[in-house]
């Protein structure tokens, strides 16, 4: 088991150059898919709790799910970490974590700072 993790999605290719700048740098992550293993509610607040992020600012506004489930800038946290658990196309990627950190790979060079 590795100390990171990345939430991937290989047809991303933001997440696709994460990973590989993670392995260019000799790291080997634990690889979640998270659109074929959706998150729950209680995982997804965890990796925002170590993002230190909301989950507004995490959600993929441009997503037809996110309007689908009558979303928009006044939603509260909890109805978007319900609309991602249901439609985790919703969640921002990717997410690489390590140990109580983590980062969101846009660019892709932030998770340099998880590196060291």
């Amino acid at each position: 088991m590795s100390e990171y993790t990345i939430y991937h999605n290989p047809r991303c290719s933001k997440s696709r150059n994460t990973l590989a700048l993670l392995e260019e740098n000799g790291v080997t992550p634990d690889i979640v898919l998270y659109l074929d293993a959706p998150l729950d509610r209680k995982q997804i607040r965890k990796l925002l709790s170590l993002l230190g992020m909301s989950a507004g600012e995490v959600v993929r506004r441009a997503e037809q799910d996110y309007k689908a489930c009558g979303l928009d800038r006044n939603s509260s946290d909890d109805e978007i970490v319900d609309a991602m658990a249901t439609h985790p196309k919703l969640i921002e990627r990717p997410i690489v974590v390590r140990g109580k950190k983590a980062v969101l790979g846009r660019p892709p060079e932030n998770v340099l700072e998880l590196i060291g």
